[in-house]
């Protein structure tokens, strides 16, 4: 309550500074503010654009303009914003599966998708090409398929396109824990008539951890992207993003137990014991070098009046090399804590994507008020996956001093040097690899219906079949098989005043195909129906007072079924399963982005999730924090002498979260602060994150520390 307090009375200063001065240029800058804080309109969310109040279905975006003055340059740290959401991992940049995991609506996602198309990012997500980040919430398999959405939600990154006059800027950085950072974002148009236009966003980032300054973690990337119209009808397209890592994974803690702690089931108690939050237990070089090449091509061409084609052509291709330490904690003979240190790195392991699309968008009115818009498609998606996981095969002992001391003691054996050589022997290594290739092969459907101004009926269905080609997962020799489902997706919308307060209901579906499972323990296998999951959600939007506050509350009710369940293990360690797990996940989110009195606005929401096991009655421990909010506050100067300043807090709230069934992560309260000014040809910003100093743990089944106190400040200059 103190930090809050402390919050408001800073709020409250700046307020009590503003000018009452009108200008031109206030309104234009007023009309950029309230656009960023509460327009939530999409072309993405039914693949047609839609506006929010009209949409049935709940989305969440973060504008670039928000990134901008919170001083954000991550997809990772862009994700604060995003009411419901939390992160469980960092990126650990192993191809495959090396994206952050964060948590929706008690389902585990990650950002999969680019501009509406597959595109998953292994390594950490550098945004200095993106203008929006989208969270659509709630299962999303009628659009977007199987393959890449979850159950709680899906991840969209809407990419900045080129524009029709020469600008930019260029930023340098500079903050804690040695991080340096330089960006470039170049437009230029490429012919006198304006036809081909480019636009070049890169940036190169170095930094250490707050455990480890001198980790010298590096990130580059580089993202072109070319626009050609063509004619007034016909455009193309063409966008290219290449990110580089070399990075230290953040520290994880598995295997928590108070079983093996002396009973203690918690973080904040295990600190106390003599866990050493600040503790890197590595020592040199044990680092995985990453990289992520993005093709996408698009060809947009206007039939008519009416119809519209849009064909895309996206290869995404992920690949790492390198270590991947990981830790336990445990009890020694004295009752004192030690550390044991581990590894499972990856080889030359790589996965792609490669996907082609056609959307055909109708739109008609008829009547007095009516109107019909539709949107047809085909998808091929294409995924090879050749992941190659490596781990030490040896003991602890055998490979360096482990366990060690959880406090004092000396980490620096645990280092590149000392596993290369180990793995450099062939007896040393363990595998777990990935030899397989899947088609997937869909088409779709959606509608919306206006059969009377304000009220909106939604309708949508796919019919996708996943061909399986056959080959090796994690060692066990995997025959093809071909399975295929549908997905409805149905929505009513109906505007109680128009563009203002409406009400909404939507069902949602999506599924997976999970393969071949062992039955019995002769190891006879049977192909598993495909996972389900329905969602019925319900609520109000509002869109009042021009456009200055739009909020969103509903409540959800998602039930998914057909999971595999463990009863077992064959002789040789094959897991038996049944095919009767059951989550049931329910919740309340509001949402509120405001515009609440010239220069000053708010973003932020509370969202409540119950998640249920239903084969143990307990929640499931990848389900996260049972209660969630956040907030961002900030307040800039639009005239007088003062004009171009401005300055914002902000905070995050998660409540306990039990991530091993008897382990808890305790709750915390996070906040962070800015401030900025923006002049016509430079803007100079700085901002605090984790500025009370809070020790708080994330975790997707472990304990990972996350980023003590830390500055950065932001010089640039706009051409």
């Amino acid at each position: 309550m103190k930090k809050l307090l402390v919050c408001a009375s800073l709020l409250g200063s700046m307020i009590s500074f503003a000018q009452e001065k009108d200008s031109a240029l206030t309104k234009n800058i007023e009309e950029v503010i309230i656009s960023t804080i509460s327009k939530k309109d999409s072309d993405y969310s039914n693949k047609m654009p839609l506006r929010a109040i009209e949409d049935p279905q709940v989305l969440s975006s973060v504008n670039r303009v928000v990134l901008e003055n919170q001083a954000i340059f991550t997809v990772d740290d862009a994700y604060r914003n995003v009411t419901g959401l939390q992160k469980m991992w960092s990126a650990t940049s192993r191809a495959g599966d090396g994206g952050a995991f964060v948590v929706l609506r008690g389902f585990v996602s990650s950002s999969s998708m680019r501009n509406g198309l597959v595109s998953p990012v292994t390594t950490t997500i550098d945004a200095v090409n993106l203008e929006k980040l989208e969270v659509l919430k709630g299962p999303s398999g009628t659009l977007y398929g199987s393959n890449v959405a979850s159950y709680g939600g899906l991840i969209n990154r809407v990419t900045k396109k080129p524009y029709e006059t020469f600008g930019g800027n260029v930023s340098l950085m500079g903050g804690s824990y040695n991080t340096f950072r330089a960006q470039a974002d170049l437009n230029a148009p490429l012919t006198k008539d304006n036809k081909l236009l480019l636009r070049l966003n890169t940036a190169y980032t170095n930094e250490g951890t707050f455990q480890k300054m001198d980790a010298k973690n590096s990130y580059f990337a580089f993202t072109p992207t070319i626009t050609y119209n063509a004619s007034d009808r016909l455009q193309f397209n063409v966008e290219y993003e290449m990110f580089n890592t070399r990075a230290l994974g953040e520290q994880l803690f598995f295997y928590l137990s108070p079983d093996t702690l002396g009973g203690i089931n918690n973080m904040k108690d295990l600190e106390t014991k003599g866990l050493d939050y600040r503790q890197s237990y590595v020592g040199d070089d044990l680092y995985t070098t990453a990289r992520v090449n993005n093709i996408f091509g698009q060809i947009n061409y206007k039939i008519n009046d009416h119809i519209k084609s849009s064909t895309n052509i996206n290869n995404s291709h992920s690949y790492s090399d390198g270590f991947g330490p990981y830790f336990s904690v445990g009890l020694n003979a004295n009752n004192a804590l030690t550390v044991s240190r581990f590894d499972q790195g990856t080889r030359d392991s790589k996965k792609n994507w490669f996907q082609i699309q056609q959307n055909f968008n109708l739109d008609y009115t008829f009547g007095n008020g009516m109107r019909n818009r539709t949107v047809a498609g085909f998808d091929f998606l294409k995924t090879k996956d050749r992941s190659r996981f490596i781990y030490l095969a040896v003991t602890g002992e055998e490979s360096f001093n482990n366990p060690v001391p959880a406090n004092g003691g000396n980490y620096s054996d645990f280092n590149g040097s000392t596993l290369g050589n180990l793995y450099a022997d062939p007896a040393n290594i363990g595998n777990y690899d990935i030899d397989a290739d899947l088609n997937t092969y869909s088409g779709y459907i959606s509608n919306v219906f206006t059969p009377v101004t304000g009220l909106n009926l939604v309708l949508g269905v796919r019919y996708e079949s996943n061909d399986f080609q056959g080959g090796e997962i994690f060692k066990v020799p995997t025959a093809s098989y071909n399975q295929s489902a549908w997905s409805p997706k149905a929505g009513l919308v109906y505007e109680i005043l128009k563009d203002k307060f409406s009400v909404f209901g939507n069902y949602q579906n999506s599924f997976k195909s999970n393969g071949y499972f062992v039955y019995n323990t002769a190891g006879d296998i049977a192909l598993s129906d495909p996972e389900r999951a329905n969602q019925f959600e319900g609520g109000f939007k509002t869109n009042i007072i021009n456009g200055k506050i739009n909020a969103t509350v509903s409540y959800y009710d998602i039930k998914a079924k057909n999971y595999l369940v463990t009863t077992g293990y064959t002789n040789n360690n094959r897991a038996i399963q049944n095919q009767t797990g059951e989550i049931h996940s329910k919740g309340v989110e509001l949402e509120v982005n405001a515009y609440l009195v010239k220069g000053f606005s708010l973003i932020g929401g509370i969202a409540y999730n119950d998640t249920t096991d239903l084969s143990t009655g307990l929640r499931p421990t990848t389900a996260g924090s049972y209660w969630l909010g956040n907030f961002n506050a900030s307040y800039q100067f639009l005239d007088g002498g003062l004009r171009g300043l401005g300055f914002g807090v902000g905070g995050n709230y998660a409540s306990d979260n039990n991530v091993t069934g008897n382990f808890i992560l305790p709750k915390y309260f996070v906040m962070n602060a800015n401030a900025f000014y923006d002049a016509k040809k430079f803007r100079i910003g700085v901002k605090v994150d984790n500025f009370t100093n809070e020790h708080y743990w994330t975790g997707y089944s472990t304990a990972n520390p996350q980023k003590l106190i830390n500055a950065l400040g932001t010089v640039t200059y706009k051409f």
